[in-house]
């Protein structure tokens, strides 16, 4: 009996001995992480607890994260994005005497998600004087304004300073601003912020500002103090002139214009008409605007005859210094306002020093006003000479569809001193030398270059003589119009050399029927002595 009193007693004592020994592994102090206002993670080992011997960062994705730790607290050693969910391993080796009851090492894993910090307002009503400042619902420690490098704040805050007072060219305005809450993160992609002064009434930014260049496939935006819909309600402003594209609401107080194809038109004046009138903001008074107006850059004459050369309008061919990658309407609408860098070069070794001389690089001439009425023509365009919206237009398109001119090049000169003549020269070589008459001394032919601005095979011409009587004659054939009244054509006359006409090149039949094939609209006519 006594014998079996002992047995149950040892058996009690060793379980009351392994249940202390089970408690105490689990009472045991353990390694953990707690947050740190600067750090990615704080690692807090109570007494007992050990030394930590490793520790060991991925990502989500299973990569691995440097990191240091210095003293309590773990660093990482490259940047991190904030919101990015990571996994802390950490390995402790406890003390040596308590190793034989507790373990010589524990292994322990966290979860710790970078912080994050976001803007409380993008839409600020700023006093007059008043410093501009965004504020963020957590401190932050990495801030960057306007597009300026990253900088790191003294000291973590949630209210920051843009570094501008509203006074001035800064009473109302618009920026980009991005910030990180550690310094360790990445900068999440900016976000735009406008301010405008503090007034009961609706207000307006717009980029471009007003009255500024507008590029031609540029994109208008309009932020209003108020949301769109309590400014605007449901109707949207309307373009002027008519331009392909479209409107979107950018966020509850943006909309945007963006055109599409050849947009605004290179050198047109643009304008925004608003179904109400708002303020704009930084505009003195509290006087309400309903139209905005912008003006679209001209066209570089520069840009205009390297085209012109590329598509085989002038007797010069351009090269460019690099690849411009022009193949897109953007890119070519791009270049019309900066052309790229490039040499012009003349096509034909004999090219004729009358026409030489008529070249200027970069500058209005009468080869490029030439060139340009052939445009014109060939596109079914008014032929005036003038560069506007459609020259533009159908230069571009021709250029990004691969189209070029295959006609040649043809110019004509005239020789005013006995004898006359005329001289067709056509893509290097001399194609017809004749005896020609220009006009008598009272009507003489003007002196000068004029590009032939009307083309007919056959048709009446009338005028004044210079006696004051009248003249009519019909069936005048291959007449090319070049200065006013006065053509190339063919006329019959008993000789040709000498002034003859009413200010006319008349020509013999068979010569002005030879001619007139070379001498499309756009063909440069030269008068010299």
């Amino acid at each position: 009996m006594r014998a079996r009193v002992w047995v149950l007693t040892a058996v009690m004592v060793v379980v009351v001995v392994a249940g202390l020994a089970v408690a105490v592994v689990f009472a045991w102090p353990h390694a953990r992480l707690a947050s740190s206002n600067d750090a990615l993670a704080r690692v807090v080992l109570p007494g007992f607890a050990g030394r930590v011997t490793t520790v060991e960062v991925s990502s989500a994705a299973g990569a691995q994260v440097p990191v240091k730790l210095q003293g309590a607290k773990l660093w990482p050693q490259v940047q991190l994005a904030a919101g990015e969910r990571l996994t802390v391993a950490l390995t402790v080796r406890r003390p040596g005497w308590a190793g034989w009851l507790v373990g010589h090492a524990q292994r322990r894993s966290f979860t710790v998600v970078t912080p994050s910090a976001h803007l409380l307002g993008r839409w600020l009503q700023v006093e007059a004087g008043a410093p501009v400042t965004v504020a963020y619902d957590a401190p932050v420690a990495l801030v960057s304004f306007g597009g300026s490098p990253a900088r790191t704040l003294p000291a973590p805050q949630a209210v920051v300073a843009l570094g501008m007072a509203a006074r001035g060219a800064h009473l109302a305005g618009t920026t980009e601003v991005a910030a990180a809450a550690r310094s360790w993160e990445s900068l999440p992609a900016p976000v735009q912020v406008s301010w405008f002064p503090a007034r009961p009434y609706p207000q307006l930014l717009v980029a471009p500002r007003l009255g500024a260049r507008l590029a031609p496939a540029g994109q208008l935006t309009l932020t209003f103090s108020g949301t769109v819909a309590d400014v605007l309600g449901a109707a949207h402003p309307r373009v002027s002139p008519a331009t392909p594209g479209h409107w979107r609401q950018l966020d509850a107080h943006t909309l945007a214009f963006q055109p599409t194809g050849y947009g605004f038109g290179l050198g047109q004046k643009v304008s925004v008409e608003l179904p109400l009138g708002v303020h704009l903001a930084g505009q003195n008074g509290a006087g309400l605007t309903r139209t905005l107006r912008w003006q679209v850059p001209q066209g570089s004459t520069l840009r205009l005859q390297q085209l012109l050369a590329q598509l085989g309008y002038l007797p010069l061919s351009w090269h460019a210094s690099a690849d411009p990658r022009l193949s897109s309407l953007a890119g070519q609408l791009a270049a019309a306002v900066t052309p790229p860098a490039g040499r012009f070069i003349w096509r034909y070794r004999n090219t004729p020093g009358e026409l030489r001389g008529l070249w200027i690089v970069g500058r209005p001439n009468d080869i490029v006003r030439g060139a340009v009425m052939m445009v014109e023509n060939t596109h079914g365009l008014a032929v005036d000479g003038f560069v506007g919206p459609q020259v533009w237009q159908a230069l571009i398109g021709d250029a990004v569809a691969g189209k070029r001119r295959s006609d040649g090049y043809s110019y004509v000169y005239v020789h005013r001193d006995l004898p006359q003549s005329l001289n067709l020269w056509h893509n290097g070589r001399l194609v017809l030398s004749s005896p020609g008459n220009t006009g008598v001394p009272s009507a003489p032919t003007q002196l000068g270059t004029f590009p032939v601005f009307e083309h007919v095979p056959a048709g009446t011409m009338s005028g004044t003589n210079p006696d004051g009587s009248h003249y009519n004659d019909p069936g005048i054939r291959w007449i090319s119009y070049f200065n006013g009244g006065d053509a190339i054509h063919a006329f019959n006359r008993a000789s040709f050399g000498t002034p003859q006409s009413l200010g006319c090149v008349e020509l013999p039949l068979a010569a002005a029927a030879r001619v007139w094939p070379y001498t499309p609209i756009g063909t440069l006519v030269t008068i010299e002595n």
